[in-house]
């Protein structure tokens, strides 16, 4: 079973994501917190495999939220999951980099929804989808200069070859045909590098790729 905890000040978005989230037979919301400081209080409490965390929210935001979660050993299995609306949020690359394991826009399909809680769970990122790596380049965009490529040093030409492809958006499977190597040696190849690099998820494998140099904004392949 996987459990959630829904952060966001707004009853009724809450509302509609428990509805949707306890209608399936895998997932429990196991709490609800309607802003910052109390999410925090339950992810210690309730210790879910999964936040849904709005980045807006009184008392302490989503973003801040998030950094204090996520550097927080002892809540190292807890996946965060941003959650944000597109036109108005300048905030989605640093939520990433902040170790949220992705984000959704509000109005997402119900289906995406349900996809990405099962996703991050298994350790993917929400980084795939086209109007995701258009979000990635543009706030990339904004990051920092590249730093030096030390980190770089203890990876395999592929290894990068594969971070690079991961850094554009691209999943296992599309990795695998570009490649043409099987999902699962991707797969492979994927967690190796994010071993080697320390990196929590797959997420912060793209910003480590773009923060490197590796990547750079607009290199959508």
């Amino acid at each position: 079973m996987i459990r959630v905890l829904l952060a966001d000040d707004q009853s009724l978005v809450r509302a509609g994501f428990k509805a949707l989230l306890d209608a399936q037979p895998d997932i429990d919301v196991a709490g609800e917190a309607a802003d910052g400081e109390e999410a925090l209080r339950k992810v210690r409490e309730l210790r879910p495999d999964v936040v849904l965390m709005d980045i807006r929210m009184p008392f302490l935001d989503g973003l801040a939220a998030t950094r204090r979660i996520t550097d927080d050993a002892d809540l190292g299995d807890v996946k965060v999951v941003m959650l944000t609306t597109f036109e108005l949020d300048a905030y989605v690359f640093e939520a990433i980099r902040s170790g949220a394991s992705g984000f959704l826009v509000k109005d997402t399909e119900p289906d995406e929804l349900l996809r990405a809680v099962r996703a991050v769970v298994q350790g993917d990122a929400l980084l795939s989808p086209g109007v995701t790596r258009r979000l990635i380049s543009e706030f990339a965009a904004r990051s920092k200069e590249p730093a030096a490529a030390d980190c770089l040093a203890g990876l395999t030409e592929r290894e990068r070859e594969v971070m690079a492809l991961v850094g554009i958006g691209l999943s296992n499977d599309e990795i695998a045909r570009r490649l043409v190597v099987s999902p699962l040696t991707a797969k492979t190849h994927v967690s190796r590098t994010m071993v080697k690099l320390g990196a929590r998820d797959r997420a912060q494998l793209v910003v480590l790729a773009y923060e490197s140099g590796l990547v750079r904004p607009g290199w959508l392949g």
